[in-house]
Protein backbone atom coordinates (compact mmCIF):
# COMPACT_ATOMS: atom_id res chain seq x y z
CA UNK A 1 0.00 0.00 0.00
CA UNK A 2 1.56 3.11 -1.12
CA UNK A 3 -0.27 6.65 0.00
CA UNK A 4 0.47 9.82 -0.02
CA UNK A 5 -0.93 11.38 3.19
CA UNK A 6 0.00 14.88 2.84
CA UNK A 7 -3.91 15.41 1.59
CA UNK A 8 -5.48 14.07 4.62
CA UNK A 9 -7.99 16.58 6.03
CA UNK A 10 -7.18 16.17 9.53
CA UNK A 11 -4.25 14.35 11.99
CA UNK A 12 -4.81 14.13 15.81
CA UNK A 13 -2.47 13.35 17.93
CA UNK A 14 -4.12 11.04 21.11
CA UNK A 15 -2.64 12.48 24.22
CA UNK A 16 -0.96 10.41 27.00
CA UNK A 17 -0.54 6.83 26.93
CA UNK A 18 -2.81 4.33 25.10
CA UNK A 19 -2.70 0.64 25.39
CA UNK A 20 -0.22 -0.55 22.72
CA UNK A 21 -2.09 -3.71 22.63
CA UNK A 22 -5.16 -2.45 20.92
CA UNK A 23 -6.00 -3.22 17.33
CA UNK A 24 -7.66 -1.73 14.78
CA UNK A 25 -11.15 -1.90 16.64
CA UNK A 26 -9.84 -1.12 19.81
CA UNK A 27 -8.68 2.37 18.29
CA UNK A 28 -11.63 2.99 16.49
CA UNK A 29 -13.86 2.14 19.42
CA UNK A 30 -11.17 4.77 21.59
CA UNK A 31 -11.48 7.47 18.77
CA UNK A 32 -15.32 7.22 18.37
CA UNK A 33 -16.03 6.56 22.29
CA UNK A 34 -13.58 8.98 24.18
CA UNK A 35 -13.04 11.59 21.61
CA UNK A 36 -16.19 11.84 19.72
CA UNK A 37 -15.08 11.96 16.45
CA UNK A 38 -15.77 9.65 13.43
CA UNK A 39 -12.93 7.10 12.65
CA UNK A 40 -14.04 6.85 9.28
CA UNK A 41 -13.65 10.53 8.12
CA UNK A 42 -10.68 11.53 6.43
CA UNK A 43 -7.96 12.17 9.72
CA UNK A 44 -5.17 10.70 10.68
CA UNK A 45 -4.84 9.17 14.62
CA UNK A 46 -1.64 9.10 16.38
CA UNK A 47 -1.10 7.37 19.55
CA UNK A 48 1.26 6.28 21.63
CA UNK A 49 1.91 4.36 24.66
CA UNK A 50 4.22 3.96 27.76
CA UNK A 51 7.45 3.47 25.79
CA UNK A 52 7.92 6.17 23.47
CA UNK A 53 10.04 4.62 21.45
CA UNK A 54 6.77 3.64 19.14
CA UNK A 55 3.28 4.38 17.78
CA UNK A 56 0.60 3.40 15.50
CA UNK A 57 -1.86 5.56 12.53
CA UNK A 58 -4.93 4.71 12.38
CA UNK A 59 -6.43 5.72 9.15
CA UNK A 60 -9.62 5.24 7.11
CA UNK A 61 -8.69 4.96 3.32
CA UNK A 62 -12.58 4.16 1.70
CA UNK A 63 -12.15 1.06 1.87
CA UNK A 64 -10.91 -0.64 5.01
CA UNK A 65 -8.54 0.75 8.00
CA UNK A 66 -4.98 0.68 7.74
CA UNK A 67 -2.76 0.76 11.33
CA UNK A 68 0.97 1.85 10.54
CA UNK A 69 3.01 1.11 13.67
CA UNK A 70 6.46 2.87 13.88
CA UNK A 71 9.31 1.46 16.36
CA UNK A 72 12.02 3.79 16.57
CA UNK A 73 15.76 2.22 16.87
CA UNK A 74 17.38 3.99 19.22
CA UNK A 75 15.09 6.70 20.28
CA UNK A 76 12.28 8.31 21.89
CA UNK A 77 9.79 10.77 20.52
CA UNK A 78 7.77 13.41 22.48
CA UNK A 79 4.96 12.52 22.92
CA UNK A 80 2.51 14.91 24.42
CA UNK A 81 0.49 14.23 27.77
CA UNK A 82 -1.91 16.61 27.87
CA UNK A 83 -3.51 19.44 25.23
CA UNK A 84 -1.74 22.09 26.50
CA UNK A 85 1.76 20.23 25.73
CA UNK A 86 0.23 19.81 22.44
CA UNK A 87 0.01 23.98 22.46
Amino acid sequence: MKRDFTHVKNIYIVCGKTDMRKGIDGLATLVQDSFEFDPYSDSIFLFSGLSKDRYKCLYFDGDGFALLYKRLNGGKHQWPRNEQKVR
